[in-house]
């Protein structure tokens, strides 16, 4: 096993939780992002204002542990002062620490990633896989493991295992426009946390999360339904609309931000297929993600050590 040559497409939590169980019993794995640093849809988004530098967590909010198996690791992540409770978003949330991307660069530190290279394809030779794209050395890989959201598996799939690419199809997710802002001194607002069914669906004062410095800040995600009627809307216009949809929400007059900047996540909110983890042994090619599972984090945590436990047996 130790001489078997494997490549993870995407270094999300998926593909981090499966190289790592892979690593962990001598397996060498080589991880490939488009990205140029880990996070993936738990990134976090720094920006510098005349009040110095603000960091945004724009993806996942925060996240729960269910399974006996995540919660072990959030216990280490927590012992290492990775990640830490925000009772303001319920009583089992957790954020990292100290912004939300900080457990993946723990996780990502420990392998052998290649970020800024994006595959574009998979070939199939005498020797193995090629992955085709940009920024990528000429190897060949015995197996090779999907960690991407469903609509990007999909893609590089279907030439390869069409029946895999199918689960992945009839997995959408749902999309979410993003406004990041900061202001020049703190809000009217009592609470953290506001909700909304009509357009500003998650308001959060990402400030006030454990471990952050930084002016006020605040992350605004616009509901599935609104993304998806908005989504090929010019960024400024999906600014004023959350700005002013906040604004009336929060019932106080915002004043001129810092910042203001949105992110349209395509695939933000992913689908629930409800496998786990897809792997054909006879092509070594599978698949993890939270599409698998649910959209949750601890759902792309939970694929990925699937998938390596897959490939181990």
């Amino acid at each position: 096993m130790s001489t078997t040559r494997i490549a993870i497409v995407g270094a999300g939590l998926a593909g981090l939780a499966c190289a790592t169980a892979l690593v962990q019993v001598g397996q060498p794995v080589s991880l490939f992002d488009k990205a140029r640093g880990p996070g993936g849809r738990m990134s976090t988004r720094r920006i510098e204002t005349v009040q110095g530098m603000v960091a945004f967590d724009h993806g996942a909010q925060y996240f729960t542990a269910r399974d006996p198996g995540f919660q072990d690791q959030l216990q280490q992540w927590a012992a290492a002062g990775l990640v830490a409770p925000w009772p303001a978003a319920g009583e089992h949330a957790w954020v990292g620490v100290p912004v939300m991307n900080a457990p993946l660069q723990y996780l990502a530190d420990a392998v052998d990633v290649s970020w800024r290279a994006r595959v574009d394809a998979l070939s199939r030779s005498g020797t193995g896989w090629q992955l085709l794209g940009d920024a990528l050395e000429d190897e060949a890989y015995d197996r090779v493991l999907i960690a991407l959201p469903a609509e990007q598996a999909a893609a590089l799939l279907a030439p390869v295992d069409a029946a895999m690419a199918e689960r992945a199809v009839h997995t959408p997710s749902a999309p979410c426009w993003t406004v990041m802002l900061a202001f020049p001194c703190a809000l009217a607002i009592a609470a953290d946390t506001l909700r909304d069914p009509m357009v500003v669906g998650w308001a959060a004062r990402n400030s006030a999360k454990p471990g952050r410095a930084g002016p006020e800040s605040w992350v605004l995600q616009a509901t599935p339904a609104w993304s998806q009627a908005h989504l090929e809307d010019d960024p400024a216009k999906v600014v004023d609309a959350l700005l002013h949809a906040f604004g009336e929400r929060a019932g106080i007059a915002l004043p001129p931000p810092l910042v203001a900047t949105a992110h349209r996540w395509r695939y933000a909110r992913s689908g629930g297929e409800g496998t786990g983890a897809l792997w054909n042994p006879s092509l070594g090619v599978g698949a993890c993600g939270d599409w698998l599972l649910g959209p949750r984090v601890e759902c792309a945590w939970l694929s990925g050590t699937q998938l390596a436990a897959a490939v181990l047996a």
